[in-house]
């Protein structure tokens, strides 16, 4: 077996068998520090805690409180919020789902569904069942030409204009439970850090910010590792809202 040498923010260098992953890494060094970690920086690039490192790196463990974790975190819950409106709507069809400053949105087509505001207590009770079972996010390289025939067998044509710009070699899928989605990634290492959920707005949104393509509903939401930072923002949101209405 191959060794890899690991440089630490510190300067530190240790050798590990090539192959070895952020997560075992943080396991190695501190068994707390494993259970923090949300996703980790390989070389400058942020990656997924559980990919391989083959070859000599520079590596910084990312937790909570950094801006590149955060980001990550709520990237992971636009997947988790498309699983499930994908139970609660089936036949839902998806655009882009990103992590934003604060938070995440998921551009998605209803087809004859329609949501409000008033749906929101029952999307996010399935986003915590879902969050709950503790499944890991799972990469997978895959051929250009196996990724066209699962979304056309899955009939979403916004996945499938998104796959004409790539090429093979340059795609990957991620899987939680019951759900696939093309993405660059990165992701948590599972559902279960996914505490606290609360979807916040909904907004019309132009496929690719054309307004001659298919307006998609945009449904914007913020997730934390714990409810206190949840309820801590909300206070910030409606504190805000009232500094508006004052002035």
């Amino acid at each position: 077996m191959s060794i890899v040498n690991i440089t630490f923010p510190d300067g530190a260098i240790k050798s590990f068998q090539s192959g070895i992953s952020a997560m075992e890494i943080a396991k190695q060094l501190s068994n707390s520090l494993a259970k923090k970690i949300i996703s980790c920086k390989v070389n400058g690039e942020v990656w997924d805690t559980t990919r391989p490192i083959i070859t000599d790196s520079s590596i910084q463990l990312l937790t909570w409180n950094e801006a590149d974790a955060q980001k990550t975190f709520w990237h992971s819950s636009a997947h988790l919020l498309a699983e499930a409106l994908e139970i609660l709507y089936p036949g839902v069809k998806f655009g882009i789902g990103p992590a934003i400053e604060k938070g995440f949105y998921y551009d998605v087509d209803l087809g004859d569904n329609v949501i409000s505001s008033n749906d929101f207590a029952n999307i996010e009770k399935k986003m915590k069942e879902l969050a709950a079972r503790n499944v890991t996010f799972d990469r997978k390289e895959v051929s250009k030409a196996d990724a066209i025939a699962y979304f056309t067998e899955k009939k979403d044509e916004y996945k499938l204009e998104l796959l004409e710009g790539l090429k093979d070699g340059e795609i990957t899928f991620y899987t939680q439970g019951n759900f696939t989605d093309l993405c660059r990634g990165p992701h948590i290492p599972d559902t279960g850090a996914i505490k606290s959920i609360k979807l916040l707005k909904i907004a019309g949104a132009y496929w690719k910010g054309d307004e001659k393509r298919k307006q998609l509903t945009r449904i914007y939401g913020i997730t934390f590792p714990n409810q206190q930072e949840l309820d801590d923002y909300l206070v910030f949101l409606e504190e805000a809202q009232n500094e508006i209405t004052a002035s």
